[in-house]
């Protein structure tokens, strides 16, 4: 007697409520969805976490934009520029014309020098409170040890 093939089955995959083996096409068993209604669509399920995620960025910008609410813009001069080799002591004196605490990055540059240069350096300041002026001292050693007049740019958040 020739061997008799089996019957080719239908891959098939978990319920997902109740784990019982469902066609691939189907999401949930016939126990499960007795009325037969039609399974949610990928879009709706994709459309969902892409809602999350736009409502999530959203919270985090008004979370950042409140935080930084007050403070700045800063005001930058070059109080002292001494020779320290191998480079220089440059002292900062950095002015937080905004009303709320916070610290601000200092690009220290050669204004003879046109554009942004690889000599550039830049500084952190300490926490300054709103209205307030710091002064502050950092090293430079992308400029050599000659004395020279320097410029200093401070961003605002």
């Amino acid at each position: 007697m020739p061997p008799t093939l089996a019957p080719a089955t239908e891959p098939t995959h978990g319920c997902v409520r109740c784990g019982a083996p469902v066609p691939i096409a189907d999401g949930m068993c016939e126990r499960c969805n007795p009325l037969g209604l039609k399974q949610p669509a990928a879009s709706q399920a994709h459309g969902t976490v892409v809602l999350g995620i736009i409502i999530g960025v959203v919270v985090l910008f008004l979370v950042a934009r409140y935080s930084l609410q007050g403070v700045g813009p800063f005001d930058g001069i070059v109080a002292a520029v001494v020779a320290d080799p191998p480079g220089l002591a440059v002292t900062l004196t950095v002015t937080n014309q905004g009303t709320a605490a916070g610290s601000t990055t200092c690009r220290i540059y050669d204004p003879s020098i046109g554009g942004l240069g690889p000599e550039d350096t830049y500084a952190d300041s300490p926490r300054i409170d709103g209205g307030r002026t710091v002064s502050f001292s950092a090293n430079v050693t992308t400029m050599g040890d000659t004395v020279r007049p320097l410029a200093v740019s401070c961003s605002n958040p």
